[in-house]
């Protein structure tokens, strides 16, 4: 099994060796930054109001508190981008 393993390790990474090497590290993290913020932060946060809205409807003493960590998450992560713009400007 561990043969096996390293030797599928080994042939995926000579297969993928060439991508790594044209790779930079900051178009990755800006494609990081792209995917994060267009599709998987409007999920999350969907779910997060979800959560907080069935935790209402069901009469959860905390669905208050909920309610405000979601709101907060929201603002947080679609504001994460301006944040940074922000602390660059600060740095520079």
């Amino acid at each position: 099994m561990n043969r096996a393993l390293i030797r599928v390790s080994c042939i995926l990474l000579i297969i993928f060796m060439p991508v790594l090497a044209v790779a930079s590290v900051e178009s990755t993290l800006e494609i990081m930054q792209s995917r994060l913020v267009g599709q998987v932060l409007p999920l999350v946060a969907t779910l997060g109001f979800v959560f907080a809205g069935f935790s209402y409807l069901s009469g959860n003493p905390n669905a208050r508190s909920h309610l405000f960590l979601a709101v907060i998450g929201a603002v947080v992560g679609f504001g994460a981008s301006s944040i940074m713009t922000f602390i660059r400007s600060l740095v520079q």
